[in-house]
């Protein structure tokens, strides 16, 4: 499973931007790493760095040095749900009428097709398939003297999930869509501000935290913070994966530390499926601080048999055939005498497609592990994302097609237990009625169309 993107954004006077936003970048980047892009405005308009590949992969300090400006933004993305082909690198740039913009954009416009259609109509040109760029077009193209006219008029024409950092030649623009379903929080560093995915950026750079920026919030940073809300006409639809899988654990998200989230989760697959065992494990990393809850629980010591590799990332180097077979161990390296003999829970965060686990279990197997007790974190995943998350198809999900005794033995494990929905709820700590659990009741916030390999008519969304 894969997020859509992290955006970042910075105006400071006086600051380093490019760099500040090169390093928060770094913060992010496990919510994409196909491509990363900064933009500057500054004396020379706007300009923009962005190209595939990981951060470090795609700056140079030369690069970093060469964009000057008063303010800047930044963008690390996947190719998300909507589309196979490679991600689009964002900031994307539009201008019209000498109006220019450039946005980093998080989540799923699901009209982005028909926004598209009509933007090709007045003579806007694409140069990409991302939703990005249909934003930023709608944008320099909308009725308006000012840019806060600007955007409240393309804002209120955007259907689904959107997170946004953008960049005009005076001041940075963040917005959220009205149901809120990515985070957006604005923090303070050296009398500038800045607005990231996640807190943990600002930790990064030395800003601090100021507040989340509302659902259906338009901030605008430049020497002050200035906001304009649209109405809302609907619910609210936080994404509950952010708390399982997506955000890091040192984040702060909807007010609620995803570390402490995660250790309950832990608490409660103890409390809905206690087992007898030797040790606990979890999957790292995203499942580590839930193992560590289980642990705690459930009174059975808590052990990381399970080592990861944490330089196999992505890669342009490709691994010979012989490699790839190996799979997840390229990943993931079991500590065969801690394990051998022994039973083991091992707690991780979802099971998508079913097709990782089974590896991870059999690696356990063969390391000599007696048992083998697979607890998770999510309820049973039965329903494709339709804003922004890259989840599969339904056909794909595994819940979808399978009963649960008939995926235990599919996994090769000797016991399975999910989440159920309301111990979820109660261990993330958020109001249900803020979240959407879609992927799980079926419950969609919005209205999808939904198809065996396509989600929504909307466009790539990164």
């Amino acid at each position: 499973m894969r997020e859509s993107c992290g955006i970042f954004g910075v105006f400071g006077p006086g600051l380093d931007t490019a760099r500040l936003v090169f390093f928060a970048l770094f913060a992010l980047q496990h919510r994409g790493q196909e491509c990363a892009g900064i933009a500057v405005s500054g004396d020379n308009g706007i300009q923009v760095s962005a190209k595939p590949g990981l951060v470090a992969q795609v700056f140079t300090e030369s690069d970093i040095a060469g964009l000057k400006g008063f303010a800047a933004i930044g963008h690390t993305c996947y190719s998300t749900c909507t589309s196979r082909r490679p991600a689009t690198p964002q900031p994307v740039v539009a201008q019209h009428d000498g109006w220019v913009v450039a946005v980093s954009h998080n989540g799923n416009i699901t009209n982005a097709a028909t926004l598209r259609s009509e933007l090709e109509a007045l003579g806007q040109r694409f140069t990409s398939d991302c939703d990005g760029e249909v934003i930023a077009r709608l944008i320099v193209t909308s009725h308006g003297a000012t840019w806060q006219e600007k955007f409240s008029s393309a804002l209120r024409r955007l259907q689904g999930a959107y997170s946004i950092a953008a960049l005009v030649p005076e001041m940075v623009v963040a917005a959220r869509d009205r149901m809120g379903v990515r985070p957006l929080s604005i923090g303070a560093l050296d009398g500038g501000f800045v607005v990231a995915s996640e807190t943990c950026a600002f930790d990064h750079i030395g800003a601090t935290f100021l507040r989340d920026i509302a659902p259906g919030e338009v901030v605008f940073l430049d020497r002050k913070v200035t906001s304009q809300s649209q109405t809302r006409n609907g619910r609210r639809a936080f994404c509950v994966f952010e708390h399982i899988y997506f955000a890091r654990p040192d984040s702060t998200v909807e007010g609620r530390l995803v570390y402490e989230a995660r250790l309950a989760m832990g608490a409660k697959l103890s409390e809905e499926h206690p087992v007898e065992a030797d040790y606990v494990l979890g999957v790292p990393d995203s499942a580590t601080a839930a193992a560590i809850g289980y642990a705690r629980a459930s009174g059975i010591p808590y052990r990381e048999g399970l080592l990861k590799n944490r330089y196999v990332g992505r890669t342009f180097i490709a691994p010979d055939q012989r490699l790839r077979d190996l799979g997840v161990q390229l990943k993931f390296n079991p500590l065969s005498s801690l394990i051998k003999g022994k039973r083991l829970i091992v707690v991780d965060d979802s099971i998508v497609r079913g097709t990782t686990t089974p590896r991870v279990v059999k690696l356990l197997r063969q390391a000599g592990a007696s048992e083998v007790h697979l607890r998770i974190c999510a309820p049973p995943l039965r329903h494709p994302c339709p804003l922004g998350v890259d989840m599969a198809s339904e056909w794909e999900l595994i819940a979808a097609r399978m009963s649960e005794p008939d995926i235990a033995s599919h996994l090769g494990v000797d016991s399975l237990g999910y989440s159920s929905l309301p111990g979820l709820v109660d261990a993330v700590g958020l109001p249900r009625d803020i979240l959407c659990l879609a992927c799980f009741n079926g419950d969609y916030p919005l209205p999808v169309q939904m198809g065996l390999s396509r989600l929504t008519a909307g466009s790539q969304a990164t």
